[in-house]
């Protein structure tokens, strides 16, 4: 009986305690900022964390491309051509556990079909160094330096690589050419959509706010850019860019042409949102406080939804990515010399050397990664975007 007793009195305190929890849960989520309920609510979304975090690796390593690539990803190594992606032993043949290290290739040519053939030599031992001297580079573009993040010694660079993503039919290794596509492929994925976000929330506030005749021209011109095919559109206005014209410019009118055709969207959820909120109790006092226009707009109306406007941004970067490895892949985006992750899949054209090195496709696995990345860091952050749902 008193055993009973006790347990009750238990199962009592517990409840009391989660009570007193609820309530002060309560009164803190009243309280809170919108940023921090944002964060409470996304941090409960597993997949969303992890994408975020695969995101900031995936950009650390464009921003960081030439430390982490081993290899100078134009350089064309006659002697590696074609290799497979190296294999990294912590064991050797013997059973005996050593440092990560890759065995020695040897190569051999069929003299009938001239495939080129590797089979490691386990008599002979690279290991795998950390913070090697390599080529020389900026490092972020001020800081010169030749130190990479791994690679083999100095003195075992001519015999052997440490190849991970294998090399291409020209020699160049897969993996420090993935590394310095990023940084092209991902960044114009960040500038396309930053400036379809000016133009949509600029033409779409004036259109919200102010209606009328504005209001009339701007969703004819919406009407017009979203009746014409998106594909062909596309391709039309990256063949009309001259072929001569160099990398950089290339690069900056590739991301106008992905902004100009993208801004719609947001230039219309921008409109409704105003519309919706134009007559509001908050803007009407604003108004009555004296507040400019630009303040109103700005300091008022925007920020009310700016949750929901970085949710449908992150979700529209994928689509940018996908774009431009799209128009580089069929030769209408960046070309050659420049790296990105489109341009590398151009390989992927030549049959005979996607029979030969399936593992040129690697470019696409890091297309696939980062948009799944996106994709479910933007539903993480769509579904926080409303902290008082259920």
């Amino acid at each position: 009986m008193a055993e009973l007793v006790e347990a009750e009195r238990v199962v009592e305190g517990q409840g009391i305690e989660e009570e007193q929890e609820l309530a002060t849960s309560g009164e803190k989520i009243y309280v809170a900022p919108p940023w921090k309920l944002m964060w409470w609510r996304f941090r409960k979304h597993k997949m969303a964390l992890i994408s975020t975090w695969v995101l900031i690796l995936l950009y650390l390593v464009a921003i960081f491309c030439e430390f982490v690539a081993p290899y100078d990803p134009d350089q064309a190594m006659i002697q590696f051509k074609q290799v497979p992606p190296t294999k990294i032993h912590i064991r050797d043949s013997e059973g005996q556990w050593h440092w990560p290290f890759v065995y020695q290739h040897i190569r051999s040519v069929d003299p009938e079909t001239l495939r080129i053939s590797y089979v490691e030599d386990t008599s002979i031992r690279h290991p795998i160094r950390l913070f090697v001297p390599g080529f020389a580079y900026k490092l972020v573009g001020l800081w010169p330096t030749n130190i990479h993040l791994f690679g083999l010694p100095p003195e075992a660079a001519e015999q052997q690589g440490v190849f991970l993503l294998g090399t291409d039919r020209l020699g160049r290794d897969m993996f420090a050419r993935i590394c310095y596509g990023a940084r092209l492929s991902l960044s114009m994925g960040l500038a396309s959509v930053f400036l379809s976000l000016i133009f949509g929330v600029v033409l779409g506030g004036i259109s919200g706010y102010y209606g009328g005749r504005a209001d009339v021209i701007i969703q004819r011109v919406i009407e017009f850019i979203r009746t014409i095919p998106t594909i062909p559109l596309y391709m039309t206005l990256s063949a009309a860019m001259p072929r001569d014209w160099p990398i950089e410019r290339i690069y900056f009118g590739l991301t106008m042409i992905l902004a100009l055709v993208g801004w719609t969207w947001m230039a219309r959820v921008v409109r409704g949102r105003f519309l919706a909120m134009r007559e509001e109790d908050f803007v009407l006092a604003a108004r009555l406080s004296g507040s400019s226009e630009i303040r109103i707009i700005l300091r008022h109306m925007l920020p009310s939804f700016l949750s929901y406007i970085i949710a449908a941004l992150t979700l529209n970067i994928p689509n940018m990515i996908l774009w431009e490895t799209g128009l580089s892949f069929i030769g209408l985006g960046l070309r050659p010399p420049a790296i990105s992750w489109g341009v590398l899949l151009q390989e992927a054209m030549n049959l005979r050397s996607l029979v030969l090195a399936p593992w040129v496709l690697a470019p696409g696995v890091a297309v696939v990664v980062s948009v799944l990345a996106f994709n479910f860091m933007g539903d993480g952050l769509r579904d926080a975007a409303d902290p008082y749902a259920h």
